[in-house]
């Protein structure tokens, strides 16, 4: 039987880059103009994979958003892994969004990237979910060099990293 060569597809966000992000964050929320005497927050709860933004209005959360989102960029951090809940009315007169940090990928992206390798028919790729990451298999590196370039031409909702290459 022929050597079958792998790798794992994952969606993996450091914790450290995105506290330090939410940190930098914080820091610019005080010291602009626009938010001075303002109840605005950002917290990051590490447990709950969750950050949740508080201000005034609608368009303040959104200019939260934009600092947050700067400073997640800035330190690499994949702000497609960052999934927005609806905003809601919170104390005092306030409004707050969270947003879910996803780690690993979701059992209907893994699917979707399963279902797009096979669709696009390259010889005996194989790809497996296996928890929350995917696995492909070829007996060639030429067509698992060739599924990578076509997945990363792909958006699945969710930022992919390729590692754990085995040959």
């Amino acid at each position: 039987m022929a050597q079958m060569n792998s790798f794992d597809i994952t969606s993996e966000v450091d914790m450290q880059e995105v506290d330090n992000a939410i940190n930098q964050a914080r820091k610019e929320l005080g010291q602009r103009y626009d938010f001075k005497s303002s109840p605005a927050t950002i917290e990051l709860d590490h447990k709950e994979k969750t950050l949740t933004l508080t201000a005034e209005d609608t368009f303040k959360i959104g200019a939260l958003w934009e600092i947050v989102q700067t400073r997640m960029v800035r330190r690499n951090v994949p702000v497609k892994n960052l999934k927005p809940g609806e905003i809601d009315p919170a104390s005092a007169g306030t409004v707050k969004q969270v947003f879910t940090l996803q780690v690993g990928i979701p059992t209907e992206a893994a699917k979707d990237i399963v279902k797009f390798l096979k669709d696009a028919k390259l010889k005996k790729v194989q790809a497996s979910i296996q928890a929350d990451q995917v696995r492909v298999q070829a007996p060639s590196r030429d067509d698992l060099q060739e599924a990578m370039t076509l997945l990363r031409g792909h958006d699945f909702g969710v930022a992919l990293q390729f590692g754990n290459y085995r040959s």
